[in-house]
């Protein structure tokens, strides 16, 4: 009954098992384990093993794997079960969405519906229908762990509490820490630079109509995105989705398939645009992008307007959030008052999370303190000009309450968590009726589901 949070993970693996490994399903199969009237069978087990080495080759499994995804499938047995008793629902355009996200990213995965067909011996209908009953259940069995879990929070004594239980010399060590913000803003490219920058994408364009060239070939020769090398430009896209470029998602749904758009202008440069497949709102395409290059003109025209945004945050008129709302044209960091984040998603970023130019002028910049502008090429391949705020700097130090008390709450929830989680299911396993085969009596971590089906076997 150990990591119960951790064992529901293995049952997401479970769901894209179901889909490509039903065809290697053999078929003496058997039932392994039974919740009430939910069965498990052995081939469960076996697609869930093929299909997590499929998916990483490199995946060491553990001696005990066999073990781990029963426990998985008999704890969300266990939860799909309360749910319905529960009265909890799957609304049908909720499992709708789930499923048609997850044939978007086999799509992805396997370059169009075509192949994905292919590969999986039935139609883009068929694979909807199997995933239909297991994304059902993951989602019921999310809820009623959601339900379980609500208002669970933590006290101040209680993480002090748990800080205290932690021995001094397992305390864990932080490097230096920063919280940086920046105001960015993107030199424009003249209109005589865009049009000559245009007419090389319209005689790509014309090489592939012509049967010259192969555009996913184009793609990987002078595309600016860097994707395209490997992907030779090709993406998936739906129609309702809001992080892709409206302009782009405007002009790619107006073509039909083997279609090349004219060039569009998008906040990311000028593309062109292939549709490769097309179901609906779902489609996938390849894309071409070029971005113009800026000159010194406009880098200096950008430089001067930050100049004067600089300014007014140093004479302090306006907050350098406020600024990064108002003026930074950066997206990704707009949204998170200009902070660069870690990638677990907090605002603490390592040094080594930071672009070498952020790097430099953060070296000598003091708590509180805001850079020059300064010119940067961001991840896109754009040229750009930026101030940087640093807010906070931690030393390296070991762990304590009063630098780390966010990050050791966390981990004080997640285990006040773990144990209502436990104590919910020693009081509701022996409420089911269980059986779970022989060949399973070893395995750990079932110990409430063995007891349960060996008075049930009596």
């Amino acid at each position: 009954m150990k990591k119960i949070l951790s064992i529901l993970l293995i049952t997401v693996s479970l769901i894209p098992a179901l889909s490509f490994a039903q065809t290697q399903r053999v078929v003496a199969d058997k039932i392994i384990a039974q919740v009430g009237d939910r069965i498990i069978l052995k081939s469960d087990i076996d697609n869930a093993l093929i299909d997590t080495k499929r998916q990483d080759p490199d995946t060491q499994l553990p001696e005990n794997a066999n073990c781990l995804f029963l426990q998985g499938q008999l704890v969300q047995k266990t939860l799909v079960l309360q749910a319905e008793k529960d009265s909890l629902l799957v609304e049908d355009d909720e499992l709708e969405a789930l499923l048609d996200n997850k044939i978007r990213f086999f799509i992805s995965q396997y370059g169009s519906q075509e192949m994905l067909e292919q590969i999986a011996g039935r139609t883009v209908y068929q694979i909807k229908e199997d995933l239909r009953q297991p994304f059902k259940e993951r989602t019921l069995a999310d809820k009623m762990q959601a339900k379980i879990l609500d208002n669970i929070k933590i006290t101040p004594n209680e993480v002090k509490e748990y800080f205290e239980k932690i021995p001094k010399d397992s305390l864990r060590f932080y490097e230096s820490e920063l919280e940086v913000s920046q105001i960015a803003i993107y030199p424009k490219a003249n209109k005589e630079v865009e049009d000559f920058v245009s007419a090389q994408l319209y005689d790509l364009k014309r090489q592939v109509e012509i049967g010259q060239k192969k555009f996913e070939a184009l793609a990987k020769l002078t595309s600016d995105d860097p994707s395209a090398k490997e992907n030779g430009g090709q993406f998936s896209i739906n129609r309702a989705e809001k992080n892709i470029d409206p302009t782009f998602l405007a002009a790619a749904f107006k073509l039909k398939e083997g279609q090349i758009s004219p060039v569009i202008k998008s906040k990311f440069g000028l593309h062109i645009i292939q549709m490769v497949s097309r179901a609906g709102d779902d489609a996938v395409v390849r894309h071409i992008l070029k971005i113009p290059p800026v000159t010194d003109i406009e880098v200096k025209a950008a430089m001067a307007k930050l100049d004067s945004i600089h300014k007014i945050v140093k004479d302090g008129k306006m907050a350098f959030s406020e600024a990064v709302n108002k003026f930074s044209e950066d997206e990704t960091s707009k949204f998170t008052a200009g902070f660069f984040t870690a990638r677990d998603g907090s605002t603490y970023v390592n040094i080594d999370e930071l672009d070498k130019d952020a790097v430099v002028a953060l070296k000598n910049m003091t708590v509180g303190g805001i850079s020059d502008p300064q010119t940067y090429t961001d991840d896109r391949g754009r040229k750009t000009v930026r101030i940087l705020y640093l807010k906070t700097r931690t030393e390296p130090h070991r762990e304590n309450l009063r630098d780390d008390y966010n990050k050791v709450s966390l981990r004080a929830l997640e285990i006040k968590k773990q144990t209502v989680l436990e104590k919910w299911f020693k009081e509701h396993i022996p409420t089911y009726y269980i059986t779970i085969d022989k060949s399973f009596a070893g395995c750990d971590g079932i110990s409430e589901w063995l007891n349960v089906s060996n008075k049930t076997n009596k």
